[in-house]
């Protein structure tokens, strides 16, 4: 199963939309250098298919676009929230293991404010970074 990165969105603070980048930095056991999600624990990266947020425009809601549900990876050509937890996942030089499906959304947030609905709790899945490297734009995603 291949798909490829879509978008890569980072931001200094949780809850709030990420801005899209043209490559961004992944370290082993820490995520997306100089994201507020980054750090040694299971949720290190965020990852949202394009097909999710295509979906919710679909549904009424208003220029969503990657970034907005904050993932750090916009994705397309893969139903990520079909993987199973502990599925290894190939992104560009990087390797990562999927270790949550979803998500429960936090009180206020930025998101679900701004568009009425969050897709992320039901169709986002987190991974765990397990060899670093860069991610760009572009790069071939491949479930291994």
């Amino acid at each position: 199963m291949e798909g490829k990165v879509i978008s890569v969105n980072i931001s200094e603070t949780k809850g709030v939309v990420k801005n899209p980048i043209e490559s961004g930095e992944f370290k082993e056991n820490h995520g997306l250098v100089g994201d507020a999600h980054s750090g040694n624990w299971h949720r290190q990266v965020s990852l949202l298919a394009l097909e999710s947020i295509e979906k919710m425009n679909k549904a009424g809601a208003k220029d969503l676009t990657p970034g907005k549900f904050a993932e750090n990876l916009t994705t397309e050509g893969i139903v990520l929230y079909e993987l199973p937890v502990g599925t290894k996942v190939q992104i560009g030089e990087t390797l990562h293991e999927v270790t949550q499906i979803g998500k429960e959304c936090h009180k206020g947030c930025a998101i679900k404010q701004l568009v009425g609905d969050c897709v992320m709790p039901r169709e986002g899945i987190f991974t765990k970074v397990l060899k670093g490297g860069i991610i760009k734009v572009g790069d071939k995603i491949t479930v291994l």
